[in-house]
């Protein structure tokens, strides 16, 4: 028996209005230069190991082209981040390697399940992560936090994986449910990956500092979710 056509999910408007950022002095948890590009490289490698994941597991082969181009932009952020510790003189595996097991794990338990599972998995890791280290990036030298905002702003890997988890909901409405409940446990992991970020800087505990920066992550992940027809 063919399966019924699913009606089209509408958009939804975000629920959660942007949150006014500019009374954040960034430079007081940024961390320096180098432990800054050296996080956030690793994290770059650690998507594309991600997405590399899916394109070997993925479904068909539209699918596999689709996640194969979003994995090079992951890998490319990596290799232009890499090539921001080199500027600095830093030995981008030494200065990546402290970062390391804290990121693996991150991977694994963000993994999921299943290919779905996984895919939703980066989606809103990587939104969540690029949208705070682009926040974050506005402590460091000027020059360098245009380049590295530039790095990060970098959204064709996302409008991808986001087209395939549309088409997959589409055609599977029973995955609705448990893709939503997926992406809520994502989140307590994703902002602990994102505090550790000020803990690198090494000037103390900053906690009430950055919660309107967290406040705006949640409220960018609601309106992902929102464009999926998820429940955040």
């Amino acid at each position: 028996m063919s399966r019924r056509p699913r009606p089209e999910t509408p958009r939804l408007r975000p629920r959660v209005a942007p949150t006014d950022l500019t009374r954040i002095d960034f430079t007081e948890f940024t961390p320096e230069p180098i432990p800054f590009l050296g996080q956030a490289a690793y994290i770059q490698l650690e998507f594309f190991e991600s997405l590399a994941k899916a394109v070997a597991t993925a479904p068909d082969l539209a699918s596999k082209e689709g996640l194969s181009a979003a994995a090079g932009v992951a890998l490319r952020k990596h290799h232009e981040l890499i090539a921001e510790l080199r500027r600095l003189d830093a030995e981008p595996a030494d200065v990546m390697a402290p970062f390391a097991p804290a990121a693996d794990r991150f991977r694994q338990v963000t993994s999921g399940a299943d290919w779905f599972e996984l895919l939703l998995g980066i989606h809103i890791t990587s939104g969540m992560l690029d949208d705070y280290f682009i926040r974050l990036a506005e402590g460091l030298p000027h020059e360098l936090r245009a380049r590295v905002r530039a790095i990060l702003g970098e959204s064709r890997s996302a409008e991808v994986i986001e087209r395939e988890l549309e088409r997959a909901i589409a055609a599977d409405p029973t995955l609705d449910d448990r893709l939503a409940l997926w992406a809520r446990s994502l989140v307590g992991d994703t902002l602990l990956i994102a505090r550790s970020a000020v803990r690198a800087a090494g000037s103390g505990e900053h906690g009430p500092d950055v919660e309107p920066v967290f406040t705006e992550l949640i409220a960018a992940h609601t309106r992902r979710m929102d464009a999926l027809g998820l429940t955040a």
